[in-house]
């Protein structure tokens, strides 16, 4: 009798164990890591070219400048003797005093000599353009170093951005201008609201569907355009946000994540403002943005915060999944996953997508053929190094 009450009494702890395992359990959440890929030193021979792999990735450190593949292999590793304007796939360095100008076209082992330039290199978008001297005047330049068009401004740029064929301009009097691929203006705005009134940054999408501006000071704010109308050139606020305390110098502002999300420095650190579900968010921030991953892909934006000369700090914010409208006014602190602090006066941050087929074998092979993963470059001191973003 009393085995069987024992027996009994196993049998009812067992069965509340089992019924308490798929009442209380929960999966264990997966924990977003950075895993070493390699290190590269930058003081090698001042051209170092061999065979790249995926895209190349632009970069600036210190005194060196360059283009480095997914591999860690440099197709351009070179001193920086002038001032130099570093684009994807062009670059360029020139003087203050305003001589001849030499584009490199590292996409297509080109070159582009401007003679008598007067102005300085604005590369974007594929695009080679001319900011005059004064900062008051833009020129487009063709293959051949000729000029195709040139616009004069009431006032100097503060902020330039091209897309799409499009170029988006701000200016010191507080204008917003959008010219097509011929020179043309489509768009003219004065956002106004403020005691003074200048474009402190500006953005436009990749397809010029959108554009995002920071403006003002006392008050500053920011202000998402969304285009409209067959004509392509009428773009209408469909977002505003004051800004409270504001600065005085340029801003970043960037769409980021295939146009998905537009990021925006604000005092105290950064804003976002998610285009699908149409929700801004404040995300703080300890020290001033000394660099920033200019993609975001994958929800994963990456930037580093400078506390001194030396002390810096890699941030990484995964911004949530896109459910909600409106504006979280709640800072949104759980969206920074990682801070990692280090030690370099110079640094460097950058972002690529490679494609990978170790897993899958070859591309060709099907939709399982391989995927995409994301790398994280970072650059400090001398050296160069790549991290992979994965889950764990």
């Amino acid at each position: 009798m009393a085995k069987n009450k024992r027996k009994i009494q196993i049998i009812i702890l067992i069965l509340i164990f089992v019924v308490y395992f798929f009442i209380a359990a929960r999966p264990i959440p997966r924990e977003t890591v950075l895993s070493h890929r390699w290190t590269s030193s930058l003081l090698d021979d001042d051209l170092s070219i061999g065979e790249q792999s995926g895209s190349l990735v632009p970069f600036t450190l210190g005194a060196r400048f360059g283009y480095v593949d997914s591999r860690g292999q440099f197709a351009v590793n070179r001193t920086r003797i002038n001032d130099m304007y570093l684009s994807p796939n062009m670059w360029a360095e020139y003087s203050a005093e305003l001589s001849d100008i030499l584009i490199n076209d590292i996409a297509r082992n080109t070159e582009i000599n401007i003679n008598n330039a007067r102005g300085y290199p604005i590369l974007l978008d594929d695009r080679v353009f001319i900011l005059g001297s004064e900062q008051n005047s833009l020129s487009e330049i063709d293959d051949n170093g000729n000029i195709l068009w040139t616009y004069e401004f009431g006032a100097p740029l503060t902020c330039i951005d091209a897309a799409s064929g499009l170029v988006l301009t701000g200016s010191l009097d507080g204008v917003v201008e959008v010219f097509n691929s011929g020179g043309e203006r489509i768009f003219y705005f004065e956002p106004g609201g403020s005691r003074y009134s200048v474009i402190l940054g500006c953005a436009i999408s990749r397809d010029g569907t959108y554009i995002g501006i920071v403006s003002g000071i006392d008050q500053q704010r920011f202000l998402l355009f969304e285009r409209f109308g067959s004509a392509g050139g009428e773009y209408k606020i469909v977002y505003h946000e004051f800004l409270e305390t504001g600065f005085r110098r340029p801003v970043r502002v960037l769409f980021i994540d295939e146009d998905r999300r537009i990021v925006f420095e604000r005092a105290g650190g950064i804003g976002c403002y998610s285009i699908k579900s149409r929700r801004g968010m404040y995300i703080p921030l300890d020290g001033e943005i000394a660099a920033i991953d200019e993609s975001g892909d994958q929800r994963f934006l990456f930037l580093i915060t400078s506390h001194s000369v030396l002390d810096k700090k890699l941030i990484g914010i995964r911004f949530p999944q896109d459910r909600l409208f409106g504006v979280s006014r709640t800072p949104a602190v759980d969206s920074i996953f990682l801070k990692a602090p280090f030690k370099s006066e110079d640094i460097f941050l950058g972002r690529t997508r490679i494609f990978d087929s170790r897993i899958y074998g070859s591309r060709t092979e099907g939709s399982r053929a391989g995927s995409l993963r994301s790398s994280v470059i970072i650059g400090g001191g001398a050296s160069l190094i790549s991290f992979d973003l994965e889950e764990k």
